[in-house]
């Protein structure tokens, strides 16, 4: 009996968009670029994936992706808000179709009661909308939650695409 393959949603994200002639960016925060990395280790992936901005402090997410100090500043760097212009802020920067981006605590530190550790905000920018998801992943281990964000941006790529496609 033979195995069956693995599920790869970044060889899915990929394929999907270099059938449509469309492109992406990663912005990343809490990941330190492992959405990219997972992207990259696609065969044939400089067709859809541009790069990545790894903004990890807050200054470099107003000068890379010009994410307004002020919104970091009222919302914190780990909200809905900052996320949303992260994805937007490397969509435009960048001038590609789509955009994911990703702001978390994943610990073990710098969680708060109300922003855990494990929370994590995940986004998806488009020509047509930007999409932001909550996730709290609980204090699973600063790993787990660093992976378990890798697999939520995939998921929400793949959804956007897929209704973009419609």
């Amino acid at each position: 009996m033979a195995a069956t393959a693995a599920r790869d949603p970044g060889k899915e994200v990929i394929d999907f968009l270099t059938q449509a002639g469309k492109t992406i960016v990663t912005a990343e925060s809490c990941t330190g670029g492992m959405i990219a990395a997972a992207l990259t280790d696609v065969p044939g992936s400089s067709a859809a994936f541009y790069g990545g901005y790894i903004t990890y402090a807050n200054s470099a997410k107003s000068r890379m992706i010009q994410v307004p100090a002020r919104l970091i500043h009222d919302y914190g760097a780990v909200s809905n808000q900052v996320a949303r212009a992260m994805a937007d802020g490397a969509r435009n920067t960048a001038r590609v179709d789509f955009a994911v981006s990703v702001t978390g605590i994943a610990g073990p530190d710098g969680g708060t009661e109300k922003k855990p550790v494990g929370l994590v905000y995940v986004a998806v920018s488009s020509e047509l909308a930007t999409v932001v998801i909550e996730h709290r992943f609980g204090d699973i281990g600063r790993d787990a939650v660093r992976r378990a964000t890798v697999e939520a941006a995939f998921e929400l790529i793949l959804q956007v695409l897929n209704s973009d496609d419609d």
